[in-house]
């Protein structure tokens, strides 16, 4: 299969300076600080698959929004956003399962420019490796 020519605006790049470029807008947290960020007000949305879910375990208080449709959850001006998660100006925390898609959603998310967001270090793994709470998963709960 042939690749489209790179156009003069596109200019290639690897998966890791995607990944840096991304966390160089974003000011992550640690596990504990997520926490203690949503006890103070900051809505954690949960980007893992069903089956990651499934298997691991859910966060207390966190939103479930698939990551194949998170863009347009949380764009406030998209007619399909979720109206609770895309209103506010309060500190949004994604978090996936080790921290690697969320900083890349995270820095998207960031340029509808509406409020903070940023995500969590490690993701789920380092979340439950600080042995913060952790509930096992619900069959019934639903993404958004």
């Amino acid at each position: 299969m042939q690749r489209a020519p790179a156009t003069p605006a596109v200019v290639p790049t690897t998966v890791e300076e995607l990944l840096a470029a991304a966390r160089a807008t974003l000011r992550r947290l640690a596990p504990a600080d997520a926490h203690a960020a949503m006890r103070d007000g900051a809505q954690l949305v949960d980007i893992r698959s069903d089956s990651q879910r499934a298997a691991d375990g859910t966060i207390p208080g966190a939103a479930f929004v698939s990551r194949n449709v998170l863009e347009w959850r949380l764009d406030p001006r998209c007619p399909h956003r979720d109206a609770q998660l895309a209103a506010g100006d309060t500190l949004l925390v994604l978090i996936c399962n080790e921290g690697y898609q969320s900083s890349l959603a995270a820095a998207t998310v960031q340029r509808f420019g509406q409020r903070p967001v940023t995500d969590v270090i490690g993701g789920f793994q380092a979340w439950r490796a600080a042995r913060l709470p952790v509930k096992s998963a619900d069959p019934t709960s639903t993404t958004r």
